[in-house]
């Protein structure tokens, strides 16, 4: 018996008034296979419309920013944080992990997804010091 190829359609994810990429990517990227849905979301940066990095250095308010972005293209999808079923995080100072859970801790209050935290010496974006990307599931 054959079976036939299942479909799947990638659908680029951009919001309304969201920074510009500076290169060959979306924001967003939902994948959808068999009666289910994937969205890949670009690590974001605390960057704004225009381009400027907000609250450098800040890793609380740039967490909070960067959650806020990540919510855009969550929506823009038709999902939202309780869909996220991996979070990705880059921090430039390790110490910035007490400034940066509080806030994480309130977008994922009732969801638990797997988390990665790493720190690395730098980001895109000079005064950036928190990057995340999530995946997403429903």
């Amino acid at each position: 018996m054959e079976s036939s190829p299942a479909l799947m359609k990638k659908t680029l994810i951009h919001p309304e008034g969201f920074p510009a990429p500076r290169g060959a990517y979306s924001p967003g990227l939902l994948v959808e296979h068999g009666g289910s849905s994937t969205l890949f979301v670009t690590g974001q940066l605390a960057v704004d419309a225009e381009g400027r990095v907000v609250a450098p250095n800040d890793a609380a308010a740039q967490t909070e920013f960067v959650f806020g972005l990540i919510g855009s293209v969550l929506r823009a999808a038709g999902m939202d944080f309780t869909d996220v079923v991996k979070v990705q995080t880059f921090l430039t100072h390790m110490p910035d992990f007490e400034k940066f859970t509080p806030v994480r801790n309130r977008f994922f209050s009732g969801n638990r997804p797997v988390s990665t935290l790493i720190e690395v010496k730098g980001l895109a974006r000079e005064g950036c010091c928190v990057e995340i990307e999530v995946v997403a599931m429903k």
